[in-house]
């Protein structure tokens, strides 16, 4: 129907601007970075480069959490999901994903200060449920033949799963690697010296590797969802 396609046309308009914003945001906070363990780079620009980091990192953050929500609503709005998502299951994942994002702007704004190493304990916690759950998902429709009764061979709809859960990961392990970084840059306020500026340098290259994953995998995710190899539905 015409109202039909004109929601499917919104859902995906924004799945696209989710992908957009997901990797410019990535793009942007990494080369803040650069400035932030630039030692000839004085004290007061580190800062502002920092602050710029913090506050454009949200984007991304912002953008894989609503990720979930708006792939399922793609699948509902279309034959291959329309049984098994169109109606209340919708909603309840609507519902999940706004809670998470509320969750993980309560982390960013670390507000009321009192529940913020819960709040941040809380969110590492879902997002390692996810990827497990994710990846099950995505293995169960690899190994299947019709996963969920869909006769269409959406494997490469296995294969975005998989990809999204992959970028969940990237950035748990990011999180672990950065985790010297702000005691070593609150040592930075009262002076410099080699060993917090080894420290910084070395969280923000170990975190690249996950990085450069989270990258790879959301171009994945958008390449499979827009060529869908394999599938037989035309």
């Amino acid at each position: 129907s015409t109202a039909g396609l004109s929601w499917y046309s919104l859902a995906i308009f924004l799945h696209i601007l989710l992908f957009v914003y997901w990797l410019g945001g990535d793009l942007g906070v990494f080369y803040a970075a650069r400035f932030i363990t630039d030692p000839s780079v004085a004290l007061p620009g580190r800062n502002i480069a920092t602050r710029i980091m913090h506050v454009v990192d949200m984007s991304p953050r912002i953008c894989l959490v609503l990720f979930l929500p708006s792939g399922v609503t793609l699948m509902a709005l279309d034959d291959l999901g329309r049984d098994i998502f169109l109606g209340w299951p919708l909603v309840v994942v609507w519902l999940a994903g706004l809670a998470w994002l509320a969750l993980v702007i309560m982390d960013f704004r670390k507000s009321p200060e009192r529940y913020a190493a819960l709040v941040g304990r809380l969110d590492f916690a879902i997002r390692s449920i996810l990827v497990v759950a994710l990846l099950g998902v995505a293995a169960y429709a690899f190994v299947v033949a019709q996963p969920f009764g869909v006769d269409s061979n959406p494997k490469w709809l296995a294969g975005k799963v998989a990809a999204y859960a992959i970028c969940i990961f990237g950035g748990l392990m990011i999180r672990v690697r950065l985790r010297p970084f702000g005691p070593a840059f609150a040592a930075l306020q009262q002076g410099s010296t080699p060993e917090i500026e080894r420290t910084l340098t070395r969280s923000i290259q170990g975190s690249l590797p996950f990085v450069y994953l989270v990258w790879a995998m959301v171009l994945l995710a958008a390449f499979l969802g827009v060529v869908k190899p394999g599938t037989t539905a035309f």
